[in-house]
């Protein structure tokens, strides 16, 4: 079983920057895939970054490609996203996932955060 806690998530202008932590742990196998996901109120939840816990190749969506960074940090476990010029459309639940592969679709990820508020104002 892997257990994620988040934190980061607040309040911010339009054009801030946030930077959002997820820590894992019991983490059991080494091929473990870490996203992060937002969902708007009457909006799908969506895959906005993700990265392999072993090769840490990034993937970004197109719609924050250029703002929003992943990374990681192997030996605390920790995945974050570094948000940067942030717009009000940017305004979600975030989640961070996690799955032995990689998948766009949040219902392939067996192991989820409790979701963290991300709010831009204008």
């Amino acid at each position: 079983q892997v257990q994620l806690v988040e934190s980061g998530g607040g309040l911010v202008p339009a054009g801030g920057s946030l930077r959002l932590s997820c820590a894992a742990s019991g983490r059991s196998f080494s091929n473990i895939v870490m996203g992060w996901f937002r969902q708007a109120p009457g909006k799908e939840r969506e895959l906005v970054a993700a990265i392999s816990w072993s090769v840490r190749r990034p993937y970004v969506a197109d719609s924050v490609k250029g703002r929003f960074t992943i990374s990681v940090d192997i030996a605390n476990n920790t995945v974050y996203l570094q948000m940067n010029t942030l717009k009000p459309e940017d305004t979600a639940v975030y989640y961070c996932a996690a799955d032995p592969k990689f998948a766009v679709l949040p219902k392939y990820y067996a192991y989820w955060g409790q979701g963290t508020q991300v709010t831009v104002s204008s």
